[in-house]
């Protein structure tokens, strides 16, 4: 199943600085073991239609959650981090995605039925 590390950033506190040049520059070669690819980085045009939205979203998806997770703890990504993080603070969250197939009116069903207390 589809992983995904997503990354809401804030843009208020971003200083291009050299090392944010550098962490863009490599931070492909360390997705490309794990196959990871970007799906959305930082896009410009945006529309937020309910609430706020004060970051920059970055999305890759992975393969699967253990793709993910090895991507973030391998040393290559482990060394740029603190490239990024000094100048463009934020969070990072990896999640999995959903089954081939979801349907979201059976999760609604086993949440009403949940929320009845009945075991369905």
């Amino acid at each position: 199943m589809t992983a995904y590390a997503l990354a809401n950033l804030s843009p208020q506190a971003v200083v291009l600085h050299e090392e944010v040049f550098v962490y863009i520059e490599r931070i492909q070669s360390t997705l490309d073991p794990f196959g990871g690819r970007f799906l959305v980085h930082g896009a410009p045009e945006r529309e937020v239609r309910e609430g706020e939205w004060p970051g920059d979203l970055v999305m890759i998806a992975f393969p699967s959650m253990d793709d993910a997770r090895a991507w973030y703890d391998s040393a290559a990504y482990q060394e740029l981090i603190p490239l990024r993080a000094r100048h463009i603070p934020g969070d990072v969250l990896l999640i999995d995605g959903v089954a081939p197939g979801y349907d979201p009116a059976a999760t609604a069903a086993g949440w009403r039925a949940a929320a009845s207390g009945d075991p369905a």
